[in-house]
Protein backbone atom coordinates (compact mmCIF):
# COMPACT_ATOMS: atom_id res chain seq x y z
CA UNK A 1 0.00 0.00 0.00
CA UNK A 2 2.87 2.45 0.66
CA UNK A 3 3.95 2.11 -2.78
CA UNK A 4 0.38 3.06 -3.97
CA UNK A 5 0.44 6.27 -1.73
CA UNK A 6 3.80 7.42 -2.88
CA UNK A 7 2.78 6.79 -6.82
CA UNK A 8 -0.16 8.99 -5.79
CA UNK A 9 2.05 11.59 -4.27
CA UNK A 10 4.46 11.63 -7.80
CA UNK A 11 1.09 11.92 -9.89
CA UNK A 12 -0.25 14.79 -7.73
CA UNK A 13 3.37 16.59 -7.79
CA UNK A 14 3.59 16.13 -11.90
CA UNK A 15 -0.13 17.68 -11.93
CA UNK A 16 0.72 20.41 -10.09
CA UNK A 17 3.44 21.28 -12.16
CA UNK A 18 1.35 21.42 -15.32
CA UNK A 19 -0.90 23.40 -13.46
CA UNK A 20 1.49 25.85 -12.23
CA UNK A 21 3.08 25.85 -15.75
CA UNK A 22 -0.38 27.16 -17.38
CA UNK A 23 -0.41 29.70 -14.63
CA UNK A 24 0.83 33.56 -14.63
CA UNK A 25 3.28 32.07 -12.27
CA UNK A 26 4.67 29.66 -14.44
CA UNK A 27 8.08 29.57 -13.38
CA UNK A 28 7.01 28.40 -9.56
CA UNK A 29 6.82 24.78 -11.72
CA UNK A 30 10.73 24.84 -11.44
CA UNK A 31 10.68 25.02 -7.85
CA UNK A 32 8.37 22.29 -6.65
CA UNK A 33 10.80 19.39 -8.06
CA UNK A 34 13.57 21.12 -5.80
CA UNK A 35 11.21 20.45 -2.93
CA UNK A 36 13.79 18.29 -0.76
CA UNK A 37 11.45 15.39 -0.74
CA UNK A 38 14.64 12.46 -1.27
CA UNK A 39 16.95 14.83 1.08
CA UNK A 40 14.42 14.53 4.09
CA UNK A 41 14.71 10.57 3.61
CA UNK A 42 18.55 10.75 3.19
CA UNK A 43 18.96 13.33 6.24
CA UNK A 44 16.89 10.78 8.25
CA UNK A 45 18.45 7.49 7.29
CA UNK A 46 21.70 9.15 8.18
CA UNK A 47 20.94 11.20 11.17
CA UNK A 48 19.52 7.63 12.70
CA UNK A 49 21.62 5.06 11.59
CA UNK A 50 24.73 6.78 11.36
CA UNK A 51 26.53 9.97 13.89
CA UNK A 52 25.52 13.53 13.94
CA UNK A 53 29.27 14.04 12.48
CA UNK A 54 28.12 12.05 9.42
CA UNK A 55 24.66 13.93 9.41
CA UNK A 56 26.69 16.76 9.22
CA UNK A 57 28.99 15.53 6.75
CA UNK A 58 26.06 14.92 4.08
CA UNK A 59 24.62 18.06 4.55
CA UNK A 60 27.51 19.67 3.65
CA UNK A 61 28.16 17.44 0.79
CA UNK A 62 24.31 18.83 0.02
CA UNK A 63 25.43 22.45 -0.35
CA UNK A 64 28.24 21.10 -3.04
CA UNK A 65 25.99 19.09 -4.77
CA UNK A 66 24.30 22.27 -5.96
CA UNK A 67 27.00 23.01 -8.22
CA UNK A 68 26.24 19.74 -10.75
CA UNK A 69 22.31 21.31 -10.68
CA UNK A 70 23.53 25.04 -11.74
CA UNK A 71 25.71 23.42 -14.54
CA UNK A 72 22.42 21.42 -15.98
CA UNK A 73 20.50 24.60 -15.92
CA UNK A 74 22.81 27.08 -17.21
CA UNK A 75 23.76 24.91 -20.14
CA UNK A 76 20.52 24.57 -20.49
CA UNK A 77 19.84 27.88 -21.19
CA UNK A 78 22.45 28.26 -23.68
CA UNK A 79 21.74 25.18 -25.44
CA UNK A 80 17.92 25.51 -25.66
CA UNK A 81 19.14 28.12 -28.44
CA UNK A 82 20.97 25.86 -30.26
CA UNK A 83 19.38 22.78 -30.45
CA UNK A 84 16.02 20.93 -30.00
CA UNK A 85 14.65 20.80 -26.85
CA UNK A 86 15.08 16.81 -26.27
CA UNK A 87 18.85 16.93 -27.36
CA UNK A 88 19.46 20.30 -25.42
CA UNK A 89 17.69 18.35 -22.14
CA UNK A 90 19.70 14.99 -23.14
CA UNK A 91 23.05 17.53 -23.57
CA UNK A 92 22.09 18.95 -20.04
CA UNK A 93 21.67 15.70 -18.25
CA UNK A 94 25.63 14.99 -19.54
CA UNK A 95 26.93 18.23 -18.26
CA UNK A 96 24.90 17.66 -15.07
CA UNK A 97 26.30 13.57 -15.27
CA UNK A 98 30.26 15.17 -15.71
CA UNK A 99 29.84 17.62 -13.07
CA UNK A 100 28.37 15.13 -10.84
CA UNK A 101 31.00 12.53 -11.46
CA UNK A 102 34.04 15.38 -10.92
CA UNK A 103 32.45 16.39 -7.67
CA UNK A 104 32.00 13.16 -6.31
CA UNK A 105 36.14 12.68 -7.47
CA UNK A 106 37.32 15.70 -6.07
CA UNK A 107 35.06 14.98 -2.03
CA UNK A 108 36.13 11.28 -2.06
CA UNK A 109 39.83 12.67 -2.65
CA UNK A 110 39.91 15.20 0.15
CA UNK A 111 37.37 13.65 2.56
CA UNK A 112 38.11 9.74 2.18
Amino acid sequence: MGLVIKALIGALVVILIGVLSKTRNYYIAGLVPLFPTFALIAHYIVGTERSIEALRTTIIFGLWAVIPYMVYLISLYFLIGSMKLPYALLCAVVCWSLAAWLLISIWTRFHA
